[in-house]
């Protein structure tokens, strides 16, 4: 058999999307087809599922096993699979952990529980203990979700630092802290640490400038519609070829728009709206509360996937 060696969590990482019927199940036969064509990205290094592009809090944990066994059976181990693991019970969160490396997957997306949002980073031992629970219930690699302070989701620096010294699995951050001055700390601190943690940044809305700032890769899922475009940037600032990122970055603006413009909620529903404009879904369903943007949004979504050049025979083909 087979040992697959530690996963390291760096580089592009596409958060995938689910889709559903009009019925609100999962759509099984169109979310093989978005696998297969995230997978056929070159140059990705993992792909993520269960998480916020998937709509996970509308989600039971039985579907969440579900949608684990899709994607191993349709894409195997071509690539790395991590899984979210969203639960405001530590419990319910060391099951989902467990579930997860069970049925093949490589590493854990660690999110925040919402009850922290009540007052949490004034008890950081509440947040370490979670972390805790979850690395006994599996020997995976854990990628702590850090969320931005100001809500209270967010862990601060001193608690962020514990949270990588007590438990060893962390291996990289996501970083939506939403503040530059922020994220730039992150990476100097948690690149100084004797065992050094990655920092992937989810600043989707302005990922050149976090590139810039030194973070080892992105997850996010606006790759679930432009990974290649997150490919050719991120190679291209690797190369030291900035005014090539730039070039990149200017076709990767109007996405931004598409996808980031308030409500925030919105987003993972406009990439949906977005590959269904782009022929890659055949509908673009939502579960609630979420809800079926209005028309001039969509219109307005459709826009800005002809200003970033988006067809549907180029949307995943690598950036020449």
């Amino acid at each position: 058999m087979t040992v697959a060696m530690p996963f390291e969590p760096r580089g592009i990482i596409p958060a995938c999307l689910l889709p559903f019927d009009t019925e609100m199940n999962i759509d099984e036969k169109s979310f093989r087809s978005h696998l297969r064509d995230l997978v056929a990205v070159n140059g990705i290094s993992a792909i993520t599922i269960n998480a916020h592009s998937m709509e996970v809090h509308a989600l039971s944990i039985e579907e969440q096993a579900r949608t684990t066994d899709i994607t191993l059976d349709e894409i195997g181990d071509q690539i790395p699979i991590i899984h979210g693991v969203y639960a405001d019970g530590s419990a319910n969160a060391a099951r989902i952990a467990k579930q997860a490396e069970e049925r093949g997957a490589r590493c854990l997306l660690v999110f925040p529980p919402n009850t922290l949002a009540m007052g949490g980073q004034m008890r950081p031992e509440m947040a370490i203990r979670h972390f805790e629970t979850i690395a006994s219930a599996t020997s995976l690699p854990i990628i702590l979700f850090q969320y931005p302070l100001g809500p209270g989701l967010g862990y601060p620096i001193d608690t962020l630092l514990e949270i990588c010294h007590r438990v060893s699995q962390v291996r990289a951050i996501k970083d939506w802290c939403n503040d530059a001055a922020l994220h730039e700390r992150h990476i100097r601190e948690l690149r100084s640490l004797d065992t050094p943690v990655n920092i992937l940044s989810t600043h989707s809305a302005w990922l050149l400038s976090s590139l810039v700032q030194g973070c080892d890769g992105l997850l996010s899922g606006a790759g679930s519609v432009i990974a290649n475009l997150q490919v050719a940037l991120f190679r291209a600032f690797q190369n030291g070829e900035l005014e090539e990122a730039r070039r990149i970055n200017d076709k990767i603006y109007p996405t931004v728009r598409a996808f980031y413009d308030a409500p925030f909620l919105d987003m993972h529903n406009r990439m949906k709206e977005a590959l269904f404009y782009l022929g890659r879904l055949p509908e673009a369903h939502v579960r609630p509360p979420l809800m079926k943007l209005h028309k001039g949004e969509i219109s307005k979504i459709e826009k800005c996937m002809d200003a970033a050049g988006l067809t549907p025979e180029n949307v995943y083909q690598n950036v020449a």
